[in-house]
């Protein structure tokens, strides 16, 4: 059987329609397909608030993939919210850290995207910048606003990684987020990097399985870039062998 990869979801509020003002549980499908094409059947997760049942939520998946969205909650890591950080969803940051502590407290794949990669450094004891703004020097540009399968900024990864196995030395990647990485969580280590000194990436150390969090949108980009949809077909195949255990 093919496995069974779930992907974390979100809330969105109708703005207009017959509904306005209606709660949505959502993904975006991009990241439906790039989990199909890499071979896995996937299933997206809403948001809950009752602990044992997101913990039923982890234990019948063979893989996750944390989504991006929402900036994670500052208090979280310690801080008080700055003038530059956006809203954030509690009840989604409660219910994704449950969900990544207990998927890989049973050995299982964890892929975090974008708003994910900082939700499981937060989850181990990271932190962020709450705006690239906050950086101590001058950043590149992160956001690119439109064309989302663009490649628009080079990444540089680190020997002995999941990234320089899938990429080699550099590649390209497009770029959506304002918030960063700036304390990398004990028992993670930063495997990519912009060339302004953001980290595009970070991997679980030691023997904990396939842990990854990348911080562009590689969802976006699997239906132009080979490379791209490699990573995802690595994630599910884990995942699978995972299952056959």
């Amino acid at each position: 059987m093919k496995p069974l990869i779930g992907i974390s979801g979100s809330i969105i509020i109708d703005q207009g329609g017959r509904f306005p003002g209606y709660d949505r549980a959502y993904v975006n499908n991009d990241y439906v397909q790039s989990v199909l094409r890499g071979g896995g059947i996937p299933f997206i997760l809403p948001v809950l608030e009752d602990d044992e049942t997101i913990t039923m939520q982890a234990q019948a998946m063979d893989g996750l993939v944390l989504s991006g969205g929402h900036d994670v909650n500052p208090l979280l890591y310690g801080e008080e919210p700055r003038l530059k950080q956006g809203t954030p969803f509690p009840e989604r940051d409660h219910s994704e850290t449950i969900l990544a502590k207990e998927m890989i407290r049973q050995g299982k794949p964890v892929f975090a995207i974008c708003r994910g990669i900082q939700l499981l450094n937060v989850a181990y004891g990271g932190s962020l910048h709450q705006d690239l703004s906050y950086m101590e020097t001058e950043s590149l540009k992160h956001d690119q606003y439109h064309n989302p399968s663009q490649e628009t900024h080079t990444i540089t990864t680190e020997p002995n990684s999941v990234m320089r196995e899938q990429f080699g030395q550099t590649t390209l990647t497009n770029s959506f987020h304002h918030q960063i990485i700036k304390e990398v969580a004990p028992g993670f280590k930063a495997t990519a990097y912009a060339k302004d000194g953001v980290v595009e990436a970070i991997e679980k150390i030691g023997e904990d399985g396939f842990v990854l969090g990348v911080q562009w949108h590689a969802e976006m980009m699997t239906k132009k870039h080979e490379s791209m949809q490699r990573l995802f077909d690595r994630f599910v195949e884990e995942a699978k062998t995972r299952r056959k255990k």
